[in-house]
């Protein structure tokens, strides 16, 4: 088997190559992209990470300096309650486990971060290989934090931990306002694809 670039399909592990295989056992008579989160990760890895490590941590720390989490909503008092719930919490587990204190601030201005924070991100961020870094990647870019897709890698929280606070607006809105069907069928595509490259952390472990 081979990826979309023709490298060698191969991967770490014996449960990370079952998850696959299992995607692949499942597939009918024509084969349905969508339904085969890990492989496209894998495919993803290895087209796109490997090699690039330190090009995808630049960008995965570049999402990390305006981090969704930095930027509060000074109104209404039931969000400003909400963030500070969800995002507080996340944010001493940075400072205090991490080393990375944070700037916060109300509205959309850019912030400046302490470089040495950034620093700190980094570090961890060097400690995944290609395939953990394209699952960190894909969670931060759906989630739209990087500390999110960081806590849950390092079992600071669940998936659907972090899938949640990465929404507190979102579900804020909803709550407002209702939902609309196709936004909510579009948010259920994305929690597979950050589901998948959670587990896909936890089966690169062996």
């Amino acid at each position: 088997m081979r990826t979309p670039l023709k490298a060698e399909f191969t991967v770490p592990t014996a449960p990370l190559a079952k998850a696959v295989a299992e995607e692949w056992a499942a597939q009918g008579e024509h084969i349905q992209p969508a339904t085969m989160p890990f492989t496209r990760l894998v495919n993803s890895a290895i087209d796109g990470a490997r090699g690039r490590e330190d090009s995808i941590m630049d960008d995965i720390l570049s999402h990390a300096a305006s981090d969704l989490l930095f930027y509060r909503a000074d109104a209404p008092e039931g969000l400003v309650a909400q963030q500070s719930l969800y995002w507080d919490p996340v944010l001493a587990w940075a400072r205090d486990d991490l080393g990375a204190p944070f700037v916060l601030g109300e509205g959309v201005m850019p912030l400046e971060q302490p470089q040495a924070s950034l620093n700190r991100v980094r570090d961890r961020l060097a400690g995944f290989d290609a395939f953990g870094l394209s699952a960190l990647h894909v969670m931060t870019a759906l989630s739209g934090s990087a500390l999110l897709a960081l806590a849950v890698a390092l079992g600071r929280l669940t998936p659907e931990e972090a899938w949640r606070a990465g929404h507190v607006d979102e579900d804020w809105q909803i709550s407002q306002w209702g939902e609309d069907s196709e936004a909510a069928a579009r948010r259920e595509e994305r929690w597979r694809d950050f589901a998948a490259a959670a587990r896909m952390l936890d089966l690169h472990k062996g």
